[in-house]
């Protein structure tokens, strides 16, 4: 597949990218952060354990992902299991590394998800008291979650925005969404967001399928549905390990271009620390690395 208007300027993207937990995934880790710098991302994001668990290798990561690799990055931050003098001190301990995005989250139960979050008795209830400290702080950049299939643990998709619209209020400067498949999902769910009055971008995040069969796994723990379509278009690929990324990459890419011709151009990539599969997608929406690009221009 081959965008119809490969400009380098047609939509922004971010990535997502998360601690390694060995060395073997460290090496893979920054292979994969050089290798996507290339394609000139906004930002790139470091996720965080719960209550702090992969606090020490999430500061190393953003610490070399801003003084090594040089890219623009922001931090997760959850309230789970810390009181509020810690979660401080994590704020001022990023703020020395130099972060100045912050992504604002209540964060997954410490027993597991799908058990009940029960808050701190001396922390932050949620991501919007979370947004508020934040913006009381000053010089940070807000990003929070959104769900355009609901969160597992809310009531509704109205009580959902309804929390969405409170971390907006509080000061959040943009929203960056599960994954998704379905894009009638995403724009039933940003109409609602509109129709709350909520006026802060809600960034899709977009998921390259490495693996169908564990995504299936992971989507039902986090609420996102896989629609069936999926089975049938990675149906026979199973041992053909190239053919099935091509058709991952394919399926990525329509689904990007299909959200720009509803009028997104805004995209954040969930990269799973890997890089051939989000750098695929990219090129196949006409998003070029810094040297074909500039070739390009050149020939």
């Amino acid at each position: 597949m081959t965008s119809s208007a490969p400009t380098q300027d047609r939509f922004r993207i971010s990535f997502e990218f998360f601690p390694p937990k060995s060395a073997e995934m460290e090496g893979q880790l920054w292979e994969a952060a050089r290798d996507l710098k290339r394609y000139n991302p906004d930002f790139v994001s470091v996720t965080y354990g719960a209550g702090g668990t992969t606090k020490a290798p999430t500061f190393a990561a953003v610490d070399k992902m801003i003084s090594e690799v040089g890219l623009s990055t922001a931090s997760h931050l959850t309230c789970v299991d810390a009181d509020r003098q810690e979660t401080h001190q994590v704020i001022e301990d990023l703020r020395a590394l130099g972060v100045r995005h912050i992504v604002a989250l209540r964060g997954d139960p410490s027993s597991g998800i799908g058990t009940a979050y029960v808050p701190h008795p001396d922390g932050y209830a949620n991501a919007a008291e979370l947004v508020s400290v934040l913006k009381a702080d000053g010089g940070f950049e807000i990003s929070v979650s959104a769900y355009p299939e609901k969160h597992p643990e809310s009531a509704d998709v109205a009580a959902d925005v309804a929390m969405l619209k409170l971390k907006a209020d509080n000061g959040a400067d943009r929203a960056l969404t599960q994954f998704f498949f379905d894009n009638d999902v995403f724009e039933r769910y940003l109409n609602a967001v509109h129709r709350a009055g909520i006026k802060i971008p809600v960034i899709p995040g977009i998921m390259p399928i490495q693996n169908l069969t564990q995504l299936k796994r992971f989507a039902g723990r986090c609420g996102s549905s896989v629609p069936s379509f999926l089975d049938a278009r990675f149906a026979g690929y199973d041992d053909k390990p190239e053919e099935r990324a091509k058709v991952a990459a394919d399926v990525a890419a329509e689904q990007v271009e299909d959200l720009i011709r509803r009028g997104i151009h805004e995209f954040h990539f969930y990269t799973m620390n890997r890089a051939p599969l989000t750098a695929a997608v990219l090129e196949n929406l006409g998003r070029l690395p810094n040297e074909k690009a500039q070739a390009g221009a050149a020939a």
